[in-house]
């Protein structure tokens, strides 16, 4: 009869302790039983964008546009996300031909590729939103600090 009872005990201290391997990161187990939460993705690098929007200026303005005279920014860290962000500006053409000046778009890069592009905003726009990155990412531009 005692042999029983230890083999129960026994066995219910075995899957007690077994159930413990199996805490995820937000159970309610002491830290030290908790798995460990996965690591976040190595940010990635910068990526060219000149290159980028080169090999793939279809991808940005249409083929009938041709487009020329084709600046590109640097490319910002998107602020919620792993991406990046840049700005395409060229000279272009409707699609009867007719040039209808400097246009400008927002790309947005990830994995080396552009995922999506916008309408760009006026430079007062785009000065605003770097502010604000730069603002909630604890970065005090230079141009606040000197005042």
């Amino acid at each position: 009869m005692w042999r029983g009872i230890v083999h129960i005990a026994l066995a219910a201290t075995a899957l007690g302790l077994a159930a413990c391997g199996l805490a995820d990161s937000r159970s309610p187990v002491p830290e030290f039983m908790r798995a460990k939460e996965a690591d976040p993705p190595p940010p990635e690098p910068p990526p060219d964008v000149k290159q980028l929007v080169h090999d793939r200026l279809d991808s940005v303005f249409l083929a009938s546009a041709n487009a020329h005279a084709v600046r590109v920014s640097q490319p910002q860290r998107e602020p919620h996300g792993q991406g990046w962000t840049a700005c395409v500006r060229a000279e272009v053409n409707s699609a009867t031909g007719r040039p209808m000046g400097m246009q400008t778009y927002r790309i947005f890069i990830s994995g080396g590729q552009i995922i999506d592009r916008r309408p760009g905003r006026d430079r007062r726009q785009l000065r605003l939103r770097r502010l604000r990155t730069d603002l909630a990412s604890g970065h005090r531009p230079a141009s606040l600090t000197s005042r």
